[in-house]
């Protein structure tokens, strides 16, 4: 380290932390895993550092921006490739369970345990005696990633420097600064992107912050807002979208494409007050333009084509899938059991759903579906499908509970 110490050098250099000597390092490229490839070998006196980088879907510029600074840090990152995984096995699940966490499309807490599962994996076949992770002790992320990580290699040590040596953002910022290590990032705080949901400064920003223009990557606001409407049509097979525009293409490519024309629509703009998993508020800035129209859709798809038992009962069933996989548990049983009767579900949920995109708002145009439970022959007011006067003591018979009621209140009363 530096020959005159600062304080923050001093007090790590006072703060005693577990030794490995082969390590595996969640490597994104960002400020925290940035410093965990400096003090592996500075501090945790790492032999050898393994970094290791999962792509699921950030953008080749994400990737190739890590590799880059790789370099610079004199480390060479194991590129695991799981954007393919993340669409198919674990967005397509988000998506049939109408993903929401109280206004968040779950997704970073998707992609930490996906990321996790790999390097847990690897750092065991690779001999790692410990695997070292950038998340702060304040945030989500660290148990999330625990979790999974003692699922699948419950043997490692698990070292998370930032919560080791307990840093704040300034800390780190500053650390950073010191041992020569680049900041690259926007706002104080970074962000996640994956392809389905992007965070700006989760855990960092202020009550009343403003948020620059430029921090945004999708989303316009409505002064640069396009001013015709787009219209577009999604394809679902099995809850699933497969087309655009009555164009076949990959989940991954119309998440892709969604987020540009939804973005520039004023679409996908989320600003909410969270419940992390320690039960403490924080304000969450997100952008998901795609996941907007998509989730919105496909929920109305199964209004089109689902029981209303089945729709009542599942909407608890996907508040707990969201729940679980927020709070690190998708690998548990009972989200296993879960995605079970999801996807029985969803086998009436095939169809296409035509929305028109304008000013912030995703307008609803046409539904079509061989699936649908729609038939307007039997419930419309203008058809004769059946004798009404029959529905007359049917409705005398379900009101007998209520008159019950009013004669208990009438006897309380007097």
């Amino acid at each position: 380290m530096l020959a005159v110490k600062s304080k923050l050098l001093e007090k790590i250099d006072a703060t005693p932390v577990k030794t490995a000597k082969k390590v595996a390092l969640a490597y994104s490229g960002g400020l925290d895993s940035s410093l965990c490839a400096v003090l592996a070998k500075e501090k945790y006196q790492v032999e050898e550092l393994l970094p290791i980088t999962v792509d699921v879907g950030q953008g080749q510029d994400e990737m190739d921006a890590a590799i880059q600074k790789a370099r610079v840090l004199g480390i060479t990152p194991i590129v695991v490739g799981a954007k393919e995984e993340f669409a198919n096995l674990w967005l397509s699940k988000a998506i049939q369970a109408n993903s929401s966490y109280e206004g968040y499309p779950v997704s970073t807490s998707m992609t930490r345990q996906l990321i996790a599962s790999k390097i847990a994996s690897l750092a065991l076949k690779l001999g790692c005696d410990a695997i070292m992770e950038g998340s702060s002790g304040k945030g989500n992320d660290q148990y999330r990633m625990h979790n999974v990580f003692k699922l699948f290699a419950p043997q490692l040590d698990v070292l998370v420097p930032v919560r080791d040596f307990d840093l704040t953002r300034g800390e780190e910022e500053e650390l950073s600064r010191e041992l020569g290590i680049p900041i690259t990032e926007v706002m104080q705080g970074g962000d996640d992107k994956t392809m389905w949901c992007r965070s700006l400064a989760s855990g960092a920003v202020g009550l009343n912050q403003p948020i620059p223009e430029n921090a945004w990557l999708w989303w316009k606001p409505p002064a640069k807002a396009k001013s015709t409407p787009t219209q577009v049509s999604i394809t679902f097979e099995y809850g699933v979208p497969v087309a655009l525009n009555n164009v076949e293409q990959s989940l991954p490519e119309i998440v892709s494409k969604l987020n540009v024309i939804a973005g520039s629509h004023g679409i996908g703009k989320i600003d909410i007050f969270e419940d992390g998993i320690m039960g403490l508020k924080s304000r969450e800035l997100y952008e998901a333009p795609a996941a907007a129209v998509l989730l919105k859709l496909h929920h109305d798809l199964e209004q089109f084509c689902l029981t209303k038992e089945e729709l009542d009962f599942k909407a608890g069933v996907d508040q707990k899938w969201a729940y679980l996989v927020y709070h690190g548990a998708w690998f548990s049983p009972l989200k296993e059991a879960l995605d079970a009767f999801i996807q029985t579900t969803q086998a009436q949920v095939s169809g296409t759903v035509t929305a028109t995109l304008f000013h912030g708002t995703i307008d609803l145009e046409s539904r079509e579906s061989a699936h649908s439970l729609f038939f307007p022959e039997i419930r419309g007011l203008q058809s004769r499908s059946f004798n009404q006067a029959l529905c007359g003591p049917a409705a005398q018979i379900g009101g007998l509970p209520w008159e019950v009621l009013a004669k208990r209140m009438s006897k309380v009363a007097h």
